[in-house]
C-alpha cells in the first residue's frame, strides 16, 4: 500500500489502535509495580535488545542490567525473556525500534 492511495489514512489509524504507544502504556499503569529504571530496561527488552545493549544504551554494567531483569521478571510474573517480551508488548512497550547510537 501506498501513502497515496485512500486506504492509507484507514490503514494508519488501525495500526495506532491495534498498537498503543509505549507512553501510553507506561502512562496508564500498565506495570505500576516498576521503577521507572526497570520499565526503562522493560522497554529496551520489548524492543530486542540484549543485555550488552541495554547497558551500553543506559551507561550501566552488564551485572546491574541482569539485576534489574531479575528484579523485573520477578514483579510481572515471568519466567524469561520471551514471555517478558510478550508481557511487554501487549501492554503496549517495545513498539518503537531502539535507536542505534550514532544515528
Amino acid at each position: 500500500m501506498m501513502e497515496s492511495e485512500p486506504a492509507w489514512r484507514d490503514f494508519l489509524a488501525a495500526m495506532a489502535e491495534f498498537y498503543p504507544s509505549a507512553e501510553a502504556a507506561t502512562s496508564a499503569g500498565s506495570f505500576p509495580g516498576l521503577t521507572p529504571r526497570e520499565t526503562e530496561v522493560l522497554e529496551l527488552i520489548a524492543q530486542g535488545l540484549d543485555n550488552a545493549q541495554i547497558a551500553a544504551r543506559l551507561d550501566l554494567s552488564e551485572k546491574t542490567v541482569r539485576n534489574n531483569i531479575t528484579h523485573i521478571f520477578d514483579k510481572i510474573q515471568v519466567e524469561n525473556r520471551g514471555q517478558a517480551i510478550v508481557r511487554a508488548r501487549e501492554a503496549g512497550l517495545g513498539v518503537k525500534p531502539a535507536k542505534q547510537p550514532g544515528h
